[in-house]
């Protein structure tokens, strides 16, 4: 047995962690002056670490099998990556703009980034626990960033308390899991259950580490904190929440059920096809009353959370390939539409009505194209990435026999285009309701720009993003 562990598949981490330690220090030697420099460094080391899974990929498990880098693992980082990556060019200028900018925002970006990716890679109760614990406390700090802001502060609370709930709910289940098999490690788990009758203490087991996973994604019924946390925390905070931890999030389910528990399709299927089907269609109607742009992409959000386990609900190849493409493209589209809600400001100050979008096609007919585009493609319209998206979650659904969860999804999504659509009406179709908005910074024009041809092009280019997307799915299969 080696006196050491192997550290080349875990390079990547130890890169970003050496990063954040060292920016840490950058911060408290250099004072408040140095919040710009730490974000640009920031910044740097995502770029580089990206480049780094891209370029030289390492294969393999490390920590005794507790840390697993494969196909699957380096697809997902690589996409929780660009989603803190954007997520930090985006906020540059809001935090220094509105006062709650401070070194510590990158810093705390990056350590929950490299939660995020450990959780990607966790082949262990006990690094999934470690992994998800690292990614939520920064989270919890980042969501109350704003600190002379009451609706951030009441955000960060509400986020802190549910988070240890679902923790709890977790650890519950990971003890369960531990005590009837003998095991933490993901093989150990899989190799107790193969063959063997299914007991109902493992039941209860899969059914509270998938609630405390299923929070992390805003599923329903573990969906309470979402509106309120999108809305109170900072729009640029809120940006990278509705991306880069989803992504990790989902990536830890897709790994939790298709590793230790593979054998058990049956007891789990019935689980994600119920918060599936919960998340698609409280997410649908949920958000035909919102007024607020943010709560309204905070429904959003569950609503697609939802259509995500309709692919892993299926249990096949086919289905873990959807639930990564569409991830990714989520990713991108999120992203975009957050870009134009932060530029959404008048006056000196941010707006977040709707109704503030009234006009836009007349005073900024780029920006409400590219949005429109957006809008269209959340709502699944062909030929644009989301039909592609839901339209390969779909498709497993139907070849898993699942024709009524993939009957209902349809329908939900045909109600939830009602509020894109009617973002579109407003854009193009009334009048504007105010003066125009103030110019766009070019990190936003950047991020919407990429996003709205991401998009637009993605019937014409995507095929290498689909292959990647099943490489990756036939790590489990």
């Amino acid at each position: 047995m080696a006196l050491y562990p192997d550290f080349l598949p875990v390079l990547p981490e130890i890169v970003l962690a050496l990063s954040a330690m060292a920016l840490l220090m950058v911060g408290v030697f250099g004072g408040a002056r140095s919040a710009g420099l730490v974000t640009a460094l920031s910044l740097v080391a995502v770029i580089f670490v990206i480049a780094l899974l891209v370029l030289s990929p390492h294969y393999g498990t490390t920590f005794g099998g507790a840390f697993v880098v494969d196909p699957f693992a380096r697809f997902m980082k690589v996409v929780a990556l660009i989603g803190s990556g954007l997520a930090l060019a985006m906020s540059t200028r809001p935090a220094k703009r509105d006062k709650w900018g401070s070194f510590e925002y990158p810093v705390l970006v990056l350590i929950s980034t490299l939660g995020m990716l450990m959780m990607i890679s966790a082949a262990d109760l006990i690094s999934l626990y470690v992994g998800l614990e690292l990614q939520s406390l920064a989270l919890y700090v980042i969501a109350s960033i704003d600190r002379d802001n009451v609706k951030s502060t009441e955000a960060g609370l509400k986020y802190f308390v549910l988070g240890a709930l679902s923790s709890g709910m977790l650890l519950y289940g990971s003890s369960l899991a531990y005590g009837f098999t003998g095991h933490t490690d993901f093989a150990g788990i899989a190799a107790a259950i193969s063959g063997h009758e299914f007991s109902l203490g493992l039941t209860f087991a899969i059914v509270f580490i998938l609630a405390g996973l299923a929070f992390k994604i805003s599923a329903v019924p573990f969906h309470m904190w979402t509106p309120d946390v999108y809305e109170g925390a900072p729009t640029a905070v809120t940006a990278f929440f509705a991306g880069a931890p989803k992504v990790a999030a989902m990536a830890l389910i897709v790994r939790v059920v298709s590793g230790p528990f593979a054998t058990a399709v049956h007891d789990w299927q019935q689980i994600l096809v119920f918060i599936a089907l919960a998340s698609m269609v409280l997410g649908a109607f949920a958000a035909i009353g919102q007024n607020n742009i943010k709560r309204l992409m905070a429904y959003s959000s569950i609503g697609h959370m939802g259509y995500a386990l309709v692919g892993l609900s299926a249990g096949s190849a086919a289905g873990v390939s959807g639930v990564v493409l569409y991830m990714a493209v989520y990713l991108i589209m999120t992203v975009g539409v957050f870009a134009c809600i932060l530029s959404m400001r008048r006056g000196g100050q941010s707006v977040e009505k709707i109704t503030d979008l009234a006009g836009l096609s007349k005073t900024n007919p780029l920006m409400a194209f590219l949005l429109a585009m957006l809008m269209f493609s959340l709502a699944g319209i062909p030929p644009l990435a989301g039909f592609f998206a839901k339209l390969y979650v779909f498709l497993a659904a139907v070849q898993a026999g699942l024709f009524v969860v993939a009957v209902i999804g349809l329908v939900s999504s045909v109600v939830g285009a009602f509020y894109y659509l009617r973002i579109v009406k407003l854009m193009y179709f009334d009048d504007p309701a105010g003066e125009a908005f103030e110019p766009m910074s070019w990190e936003l024009k950047l991020v919407l720009g990429v996003s709205g041809v991401f998009v637009l092009v993605f019937v014409g280019f995507g095929d290498s993003l689909v292959t990647a997307a099943g490489v990756a799915a036939k790590t489990f299969f």
